[in-house]
């Protein structure tokens, strides 16, 4: 059994790969150190904490750990090995993750001074009533699907006077299973909704170029929090060492809040976001934005399986602010009605849906009237918008409601990502979004409009800005390349439940 004090201790130091620099003779250590051990007593106060978790490492020696003890059985083999930064100033140990090991087939040497990038992980599994441990300290290979970006401050250009998204990050994991017309991401072994919401911060953050410590607000939508009791926002807030978690001017802070409305939980807070930074415009505010889900179904030999085909895995998360703003909010509407068409009651691990009943009166009656209502509101026709991004729960559903609304190919199926990914439950309109983000060029307008059982819908309506076609250079880990990649890993169903239920 885990001890809580030492969860909470092994958190705090390993969740952001982080250490210390003498800045006398420049040795680096790995956490924190308040002297230097060549130095002695003349180097307090003359330590410089330095950053591992958006660099790059090397694999100089590995090991395979072919029969795991313990907490670490659920693994399967793995590899383990030493990382060098810095040109080998620091070196740390670390397990290699993303790696499917093939009994006899899979070569480790091959791996040995290769490029690796730290990932935030679950470390081992525990019992139901225990903390999940999480670390940094997993590493998967710079290849061709996972890019090394770094994280570089960039001063803003322009003041808005509309608030808006000023970037976004997806991810989704490498692993897929493929069944008839549709592709799936399947989270490896040791990933869940926390650590996806990470990743995807990790990425907006990259490409919006803004300073952490001015994020004051992080909401994070989800219905598959690996806890009942227990934020995912405040995880990511430590994680991504957002506002004043750990002091730095004494001014600032930062919220955290998780939401939850099934599928809208995100795109329900992207308003609350605007407002916010809107509101404390002064302050050059920023407020950031995440829906990540490893969307739940009963195996399909269960009550419910039917969902199993349908379910996908991944995060999108989006930063709103004022200042290089890449999308513009014009307008939004919302619309809620009690419609119970898929729950989950408390303690079960799986939802159940009301069948014929998902599509209308609930699907369909809200996308259709928060899309109207907002048309209406901003007086615009159908063919005033360029991109049109619903909510997308199956490959059917978005189709047959943009076709009533009267929407052409060209206009829905660039968002169109179900088919790709699955139905990723709060990030599945984001993750759309972000698709026609990464496509789209200035001046033009997009409508999104998302979907939550019990029910809901979210219409906004974004317009493009010339920082849209600026910023493209910071965004390496796109949607299209995250869906294109020849580094894609297929699995069969077997391995793909396995890994659904996670360590």
């Amino acid at each position: 059994m885990s001890s809580e004090p030492i969860q909470r201790r092994v958190s705090y130091i390993g969740d952001r790969l982080r250490g210390s620099q003498c800045t006398i003779c420049g040795k680096e250590y790995i956490r924190g150190k308040n002297y230097c051990g060549n130095c002695g007593r003349k180097s307090f106060g003359k330590m410089l904490d330095i950053d591992f978790f958006y660099d790059k490492g090397t694999l100089e020696a590995s090991t395979l750990v072919s029969q795991p003890t313990n907490r670490f059985v659920k693994m399967g083999s793995y590899i383990y090995g030493i990382v060098a930064f810095h040109d080998g100033k620091t070196r740390v140990p670390g397990r290699i993750t993303d790696i499917l090991i093939e009994e006899g087939k899979t070569d480790i040497s091959c791996f040995d001074g290769k490029d690796v990038v730290p990932r935030f992980r679950r470390r081992h599994s525990v019992g139901r009533s225990d903390i999940i441990p999480t670390i940094s300290l997993a590493f998967t290979p710079a290849d061709g699907y996972y890019p090394h970006q770094q994280y570089e401050i960039v001063n803003p250009k322009k003041e808005c006077e509309t608030p808006g998204i000023v970037g976004y990050g997806v991810y989704t994991s490498k692993f897929r299973i493929k069944e008839g017309n549709m592709e799936r991401s399947v989270p490896f072994i040791d990933e869940d909704a926390v650590t996806a919401a990470v990743e995807a911060g990790k990425l907006a953050m990259i490409h919006s170029g803004v300073d952490r410590y001015l994020i004051n607000k992080i909401y994070v939508g989800s219905e598959s929090n690996p806890y009942a009791v227990n934020p995912i926002a405040s995880k990511v807030a430590q994680v991504l060492k957002l506002g004043n978690v750990e002091g730095h001017d004494g001014i600032r802070s930062v919220d955290a809040v998780d939401t939850e409305f099934a599928c809208k939980a995100a795109t329900s807070m992207f308003k609350d976001a605007a407002s916010l930074v809107y509101y404390l415009k002064a302050n050059n505010a920023y407020a950031l934005t995440i829906g990540t889900d490893n969307s739940q179904a009963a195996p399909r030999s269960e009550v419910g399986g039917e969902l199993d085909h349908f379910v996908g895995f991944g995060s999108a998360a989006f930063i709103f602010g004022m200042q290089d703003v890449i999308a513009e909010i014009e307008g939004w509407y919302s619309c809620t009605s009690d419609t119970p068409d898929f729950w989950r009651r408390d303690l079960e691990p799986y939802p159940r849906h009301g069948g014929r009943f998902t599509g209308e009166p609930a699907y369909f009656k809200h996308v259709i009237k928060a899309c109207k209502t907002l048309m209406k509101q901003m007086n615009l026709q159908v063919e005033d918008v360029d991109y049109y991004v619903p909510h997308q729960p199956n490959l059917r559903f978005p189709v047959k409601v943009a076709q009533q609304l009267g929407f052409k190919e060209e206009q829905y199926m660039p968002g169109l990502k179900v088919g790709n990914f699955g139905n990723t439950y709060s990030g599945a309109s984001p993750i759309g979004l972000a698709a026609v983000l990464d496509i789209a060029k200035p001046d033009e307008r997009i409508l999104l409009v998302s979907y939550g059982s019990g029910a809901g819908s979210d219409a906004y309506s974004f317009m493009t800005t010339s920082q849209v076609s600026e910023k493209k250079q910071r965004q390496k880990f796109t949607v299209s390349h995250q869906i294109e990649n020849e580094n894609l890993e297929y699995v069969d169903y077997h391995t793909y439940r396995r890994f659904k239920r996670g360590l």
